[in-house]
């Protein structure tokens, strides 16, 4: 059957002129004066018998260096998961004017910027949860973390002992070590962010986000959520109540204890916000820029907040890419050939400025801007607390209109187990999101397939029906959207397509040619604006008879 692929929106009879190119400042803004700065390359190697302990260093040097000025900045290999720290290295030199000296060992770094250190803090490298400590303690002292191998090296630059970990904890568990960490040191540490350092476990570790969590003097742990772990559960829930209300939860869960869905619902149930990966870089100097002057956040929209358009007989689809723009393909060839919705950490207002201004300065017209993840913030909104979930949002709503975003995307894995599972919101979720964000087009949920919907004035909520796995061949991608297609027959269809980090564009754009239709790939406002128009979906929200939490949990 031929295909009908709608690329363009003016072919959808939108009024002219609605379409917009790419952000741009609103107005010519002076050259940046030129400040100074330092950079270093890191490799791949993350191994704890490798690279990590430089590395490890390097990172709680770098937490020092940039407390009071954005001094060190590290640029990792475009195959690092977080790809973008290259071209944000060329921006901070082409709008900020910073000038860059590059530092080729250890050794230079720390020639240059062993003032920032008092001493340093040995950790142990059989003993894992004691860099996280270490880390902990290089915040409250202002320390480098080394290994014994790695004294000869900071003494040679001046530095003294503070603190040796070595055989203090050897044998102990680990909510035993983090017991005896809290005594020590949580009353002196912040308390509207923690540091959950997990992530890679085991022969491979990877805290590139320890510089911020030294800089910020955060309590550092990897306690796990999972409730066979009953001792590091107990722990984690005192840290996590021990902090202010929509405080944050830098970093990741440990790979080797827990789940996503386990830690990101018990940091939900206390109200708080997770900012991540462990492996997110540079923070501590992200942290010290502001927008250049003149910059303006102004949105691709496609279609006017207040249009109302018709759907015709046709099934329309559009892509999504959330888990924040900058583990995904931004970099990679093919973007901008299709109509695609990129789901932003906004956040990132405050903690990386010039992260966002350069995603939206480099964006295609096709390349378009959602609020997420569920709110100023990861979270998982069906535990939140409903006290807290008015205040919440409406920082989210906020921050929305400060990136000029108009849709919201919501994810609740709570009672699902990866991308299998149950992620529908309740009624009464669903209920809070429409009196929280009377402003937006519309909202859309879920990560895999998810089954609630609902259409409310002219705001619908649409949850996806497909996920694209990295790993699952073209071939089968597109012999399942076909599928779908076929299997829901009635016109017009609403096909909302996540599509996983790591997804190239160009290989999407061959499935599409091979979609039988007619089919229109459309931005997901007007997407959601043709939703409005004729609600051929099902109203639905969790059942109550649907399973609660998923298996283990």
């Amino acid at each position: 059957m031929k295909t009908l692929i709608s690329l363009l929106v003016l072919s959808l009879g939108l009024a002219a002129g609605s379409a917009r190119g790419a952000p741009s400042p609103a107005a010519p803004s002076a050259p940046a004066a030129s400040r100074a700065a330092w950079m270093m390359h890191f490799n791949l190697d993350w191994n704890v018998a490798g690279g990590l302990p430089e590395k490890a260093l390097l990172v709680s040097l770098q937490g020092l260096a940039n407390r009071s000025a954005p001094q060190l900045y590290i640029v990792h290999p475009p195959q690092f998961q977080w790809e973008i720290t290259g071209p944000l290295y060329e921006f901070y030199q082409r709008k900020h004017g910073v000038k860059f000296t590059e530092l080729a060992s250890a050794d230079a770094a720390l020639a240059q910027f062993k003032s920032c250190a008092r001493g340093y803090v040995v950790w142990d490298p059989a003993v894992a949860a004691s860099l996280n400590v270490a880390f902990t303690l290089a915040g409250l002292e202002d320390a480098l973390v080394v290994t014994a191998a790695q004294i000869p090296l900071v003494e040679r630059h001046g530095l003294k002992p503070i603190d040796d970990l070595r055989g203090r904890y050897t044998g102990k568990t680990d909510a035993a070590i983090y017991q005896d960490a809290y005594n020590r040191y949580w009353a002196r540490c912040a308390k509207d962010r923690i540091m959950l350092m997990g992530g890679h476990a085991g022969a491979v570790r990877m805290p590139a986000m320890a510089d911020w969590g030294v800089r910020e003097k955060m309590f550092f742990h990897d306690l796990s959520a999972n409730p066979q772990h009953a001792e590091e559960l107990a722990l984690n829930r005192r840290l996590l109540g021990g902090l202010t209300p929509g405080g944050y939860v830098f970093g990741w869960h440990s790979y080797g204890k827990d789940t996503e869905e386990q830690h990101t619902t018990l940091l939900s149930t206390y109200g708080l916000r997770m900012e991540g990966l462990h492996n997110l870089p540079n923070l501590s100097f992200n942290c010290q820029f502001t927008f250049t002057p003149g910059f303006k956040f102004v949105n691709n929209h496609q279609v006017a907040r207040d249009a109302r358009l018709t759907a015709e007989p046709k099934v329309y689809l559009a892509f999504v890419q959330s888990d924040s723009i900058g583990i995904g393909v931004w970099t990679k060839p093919g973007r901008g050939q299709l109509p695609f919705a990129w789901q932003v950490t906004m956040n990132w207002t405050e903690f990386s400025p010039a992260a966002l201004e350069y995603f939206h300065e480099s964006a295609t017209p096709n390349d378009y801007f959602i609020g997420g993840l569920s709110g100023p913030g990861y979270m998982y909104p069906n535990h939140i607390p409903a006290a807290r979930f008015p205040g919440l949002m409406a920082q989210a709503g906020e921050l929305m209109a400060r990136l000029d975003e108009h849709v919201m995307e919501i994810m609740d894995n709570s009672a699902a187990d990866g991308n299998l599972g149950n992620t529908d919101l309740t009624k009464e979720t669903v209920d809070r999101y429409y009196r929280a964000f009377p402003q937006v087009i519309g909202f859309i949920n879920g990560y895999g397939p998810a089954r609630t919907r609902d259409l409310r004035g002219t705001q619908p909520l649409i949850s996806y029906d497909y996920y694209i796995d990295p790993r699952r061949p073209r071939a089968e991608v597109t012999a399942d959207l076909n599928e779908l297609i076929a299997l829901n027959a009635k016109r017009p269809y609403f096909l909302l397509v996540h599509v996983r980090e790591s997804n190239d564009v160009n290989s999407l754009i061959q499935v599409t040619k091979q979609l039988e239709g007619p089919v229109a790939i459309v931005p997901v406002d007007v997407f959601l604006k043709l939703a409005a128009s004729n609600q051929t979906y099902t109203t639905r929200y969790q059942d109550p008879d649907d399973p609660k939490h998923f298996k283990g949990y």
